[in-house]
């Protein structure tokens, strides 16, 4: 400190308490500002023992005893400019008083100017900010409280102030046993479970056989990776007064980086910035503008001119880099433990969940991948695709009013055999296979969970009690009630008040339903004009492939409209979860994200819905087809079937929203990251190299979102719907996912590490409310799948056929012999005079024999127009309604029953983990059994030594 306006100088370093007090041995007054009259005439102690007593009260101590005493450290002129040569007089200064300034920490950013002093967090303004009064009382709290405080401005812009907060060791001891933070003080005694002989054979022959194979070759180099400490030993919440049970080999590195931040964050959210019981918290401060940002500082540089291999990593960041963000190991594990420790265990479980999601992926994606490799190598034997490839003399009616043209079903050949690659007999095992999957995948999740949860120490973790949100307490601060856990009194809502607004918020939400049912109403009128369009294009190979145009066209429209909404949404979805005037953080966070979901799965999925069960169901027949507002037509299926429109629907929305995602993921950033520096570059020239500190790194980088996890969530949840809802219809699905995450979690890890700032560590038990909302899509298969099978398959007719119609009959047997004839038993005969005058086609058909035809052909069970009952249903129809609505009944039944069995027989804790548990337990308390019993023969030899021993004592 240099010497103050006041006359009062430094010859010692000033202390601040955090209890109020202050220390001032050391300190002399300037007798230029003293009275006129000998020096000894004053007294200095007089002077002394006033300032003390002003010093009792925290505000006057900073209010008035730093006027006095010292420069105002809220004003600028503490404010050292924002360059690396700005301390070298304070480092001269230091090193001429016999003191040496790791020159390497003042240099890299992470330090203060002293070198000495790890930078815990960072808060950033604007000097041309109003709010300075607030920001003033809140750096002046901050003070009290016992953190150390530097201020430094921006290289590029000098309006820009960074202040860098450090904690010192007495005040991360008395937050983290405040927090309960837990830290390690014993190294673990791992148990082995008692193997059996079989057993051990078994693992003799496994080694032996992997003896051939690559030693492990997805697993990470454990030389590479740094010994985490925390990992292999029992954690116990942090104590002062037992401190000397924790494994401390250095003061500065016992709290890591990722637990000095969150304890500092905890401070600020918990200090004062105005008089008044709400006025409180950086979260406010960062809402109403008086901060920029706030954040914690990343390790350092994340590249490195030497190899690892050879120099190893220069940091955790760089170690992060090389190890999981890098592409060259994207078939490596991730060092999730590594993950945590610097990124904290709610980041950490995501990047767990995801690996584990992808895992499970491969069965599925192989098995998917075999069901789609069986329809090819099925096709050139499929009974089916042969009639339908040889039926040049079948004449199939149009699929439009007057410009489709009649057309032979042999035209339709290609689409018959794409849709064997889909729609074959392994296709109800896959159905049955996924649903058991998705059962398979959440309970070996909890399984997983439990592991890391216990190695992350998070089993006996709770959160603790969630401060009331600014706009709850504000809304309801007139009605107060007793709060039954901290016994406060706390804002109230009344329960008639929450009801109502949960029922605007419900209708809102069914209002936002019907806005995406009126889209898909619009896309439906969209393929019902466009296929008559297409239909008398000049083009011949739009013309005659009309439907599959109208289908594509319509899906990117689809598309389009889906990433329009997707912005209407989340302001809506904020409008209603504001409405209700939740709580607590947690609790807006779990309605917004319900509100999202659901706004998101409905928008992403109607449509396919509307092509899986609606297409071609309620279109009439030919003489009297229903219409819609009595005018369009409805859209009829391909001569092939439904299940190719789904396909491509399926196919197109999952490949263009996963490439937009990812784009908008890393592309985004990236763009604005290169942008940040091109006007760094304009502003400084290009030749001139400027070197800038880690915190001036980190504030040119993107904020993390807004919702924090949410989006990544929101991505992999819809693709776990997409992956498992019409997987009967589209078995390739799963691949496409595998493909896909695993660049996820490496476009992912890039992200967080390199283009984000660093986000705070906070700690977490499971993924929360998306573990239902996974459970809920997994029954939602269950259904789909069975109606996809039942209605949009043309699985059930066929086993009707083969069995009731088929050359078979009777015989119980359902091979391709027994398929002969299906086709045209599917199809039924019309009359063309019967056409209505708006529906009658311009072409009499006669380019297919000479003469105008008579008959045509369509997709359906009814009688010919000669008989009693002209387009009545035959007993066809209802034998295929009725074994289609008893194979939905016995699928669901099955699946259903097997989810059950599977979910009870998979317990949530491994049997090896809760031996381990037990274990713990037992040793914890013979080790505080052992301490106690240390400290009552400790106190006992004190009492000994000074003569106050009795006869009576135990031990």
């Amino acid at each position: 400190m240099e010497a103050s306006s006041s006359g009062i100088t430094n010859g010692k370093t000033k202390v601040f308490h955090p209890e109020g007090g202050v220390d001032l041995q050391g300190y002399q007054l300037d007798m230029q500002i003293l009275p006129d009259g000998p020096k000894s005439d004053v007294d200095f102690s007089e002077i002394l023992n006033a300032i003390q007593e002003m010093a009792k009260d925290v505000n006057i101590l900073f209010d008035e005893l730093e006027a006095v005493s010292s420069p105002c450290k809220d004003d600028d002129s503490l404010l050292h400019p924002g360059n690396l040569t700005s301390t070298s007089d304070d480092a001269s200064r230091l090193e001429a008083g016999g003191e040496t300034v790791p020159e390497r920490n003042r240099l890299n950013g992470l330090y203060f100017r002293d070198g000495k002093c790890r930078i815990d967090y960072i808060l950033v303004y604007r000097k041309s900010n109003p709010q300075i009064e607030k920001r003033e009382v809140f750096e002046r709290n901050i003070r009290a409280e016992g953190l150390q405080m530097e201020k430094e401005s921006s290289l590029i812009n000098s309006d820009i102030i960074f202040v860098k907060l450090h904690a010192p060791w007495e005040v991360l001891g008395r937050y983290a046993e405040q927090m309960n933070v837990r830290m390690p003080f014993r190294r673990k005694i791992y148990y082995l479970p008692r193997r059996y002989k079989f057993m051990s054979r078994i693992d003799k022959q496994i080694s032996r056989f992997r003896r051939w194979l690559p030693k492990k070759p997805m697993r990470l180099d454990k030389e590479t990776l740094p010994d985490l400490e925390e990992n292999d030993c029992y954690t116990a919440p942090f104590s002062q007064q037992r401190i000397h049970h924790f494994i401390i080999h250095n003061k500065e590195t016992f709290f890591n980086n990722a637990t000095r931040s969150r304890i500092v964050h905890h401070i600020l959210q918990r200090i004062k910035y105005e008089e008044g019981k709400n006025k409180i918290g950086l979260n406010r401060l960062l809402t109403n503008g008086s901060y920029e940002a706030a954040f914690p500082l990343h390790e350092g540089s994340y590249r490195s001119k030497n190899s690892i291999r050879t120099h190893g990593a220069e940091n955790h960041r760089h170690l992060l880099y090389e190890c999981w963000a890098s592409w060259g190991v994207w078939y490596k594990y991730q060092p999730l433990d590594l993950v945590r420790r610097y990124f904290g265990e709610k980041i950490g479980l995501y990047f767990a969940w995801l690996g584990w999601y992808t895992g499970m992926l491969f069965p599925a994606a192989f098995i998917g991948l075999f069901v789609f490799l069986y329809g090819v190598t099925t096709l050139d034997h499929c009974q089916v695709s042969k009639e339908v490839c040889q039926a040049t003399d079948i004449i199939m009616c149009p699929v439009c009013d007057k410009y489709c043209p009649f057309m032979r079903l042999s035209d339709s050949c290609v689409y018959a055999k794409v849709t064997h690659l889909f729609d074959n007999g392994a296709t109800v095992f896959f159905a049955v296979f996924m649903a058991v999957w998705a059962t398979v995948f959440l309970e070996f999740w909890k399984r997983r969970r439990a592991v890391i949860a216990y190695d992350w120490d998070l089993i006996d973790w709770e959160e603790e009690e969630e401060e009331i949100r600014p706009q709850f307490e504000a809304k309801y601060s007139k009605k107060e009630r007793m709060n039954p856990i901290s016994g406060k009194p706390e804002p109230y809502q009344a329960f008639t008040d929450k009801c109502s607004r949960l029922i605007v918020s419900a209708s809102g939400i069914f209002f936002m339903i019907c806005v995406v049912i009126a889209a898909v109403f619009g896309i439906v009128i969209y393929r019902v004009v466009t296929v008559s369009t297409f239909a008398a294009f000049k083009w011949a190979l739009i013309r005659n492939n009309s439907q599959v145009a109208t289908t594509g066209t319509a899906v990117c429209i689809n598309f389009c409209i889906i990433m329009l909404l997707n912005v209407l949404y989340e302001k809506v979805a904020l409008l209603l979860t504001n409405l209700e005037q939740p709580r607590t953080e947690s609790e807006w966070e779990n309605s917004f994200t319900l509100k999202m979901f659901l706004f998101q799965f409905v928008n992403l999925n109607s449509s396919t819905f509307y092509i899986a069960f609606f297409l071609g169901r309620f279109t009439g027949h030919p003489g009297a087809y229903l219409r819609l507002i009595n005018r369009w037509r409805l859209e009829e299926c391909h001569p092939s079937g439904c299940l190719i429109d789904l396909c491509m629907q399926m196919g197109i929305i999952m490949v263009l929203k996963q490439t937009w995602n990812n784009f908008m993921e890393l592309g985004y950033p990236l763009i604005q990251n290169w942008w940040t520096r091109r006007k760094v570059r304009q502003e400084h020239g290009p030749e001139r190299k400027i070197s800038f500190p880690q915190w001036e790194k980190d504030y040119n980088l993107q904020p993390m979102n807004a919702y924090g996890l949410f989006d990544e969530y929101l991505e992999m949840i819809l693709q776990f719907g997409f992956t498992t809802i019409f997987v009967a219809a589209f078995p390739l699905a799963p691949l496409l996912a595998l493909l896909n995450n695993i660049i996820e979690i490496r476009l992912d890890a890039y992200k967080f590490v390199t283009q984000w700032r660093r986000p705070l560590a906070s700690r977490a038990k499971d993924i929360g409310i998306w573990y239902g909302i996974l459970e809920g899509i997994g029954i939602l298969s269950v259904i789909t799948n069975a109606f996809v099978i039942a209605i949009t398959s043309d699985f059930i007719p066929r086993l009707v056929y083969a069995y009731k119609y088929g050359p078979c009959a009777g015989q119980g047997e359902a091979g391709q012999k027994c398929m002969v004839g299906y086709v045209n038993a599917s199809l039924s005969v019309f009359r063309i005079s019967d056409f209505e005058n708006r529906s009658e086609p311009e072409s009499d058909g006669s380019e297919f024999s000479g003469t105008p035809l008579k008959y045509c052909r369509y997709r359906d069970y009814r009688d010919p127009p000669h008989s009693l009952v002209p387009y009545g249903y035959t007993l066809q129809f209802w034998h295929v309604l009725a074994a289609r609505l008893a194979f939905i009944i016995v699928f669901e039944h099955l699946v259903f029953c097997i989810k059950h069995l599977i979910s009870y027989l998979i317990p949530d804790l491994p049997k090896d983990l809760r031996d381990r548990m037990r274990r713990e337990k037992y040793l914890i308390q013979e080790m505080m059994y052992e301490a106690e019993l240390e400290r009552l023969q400790k106190e006992r030899k004190e009492r000994k030594k000074n003569g106050k021993a009795h006869h009576n004592e135990w031990p």
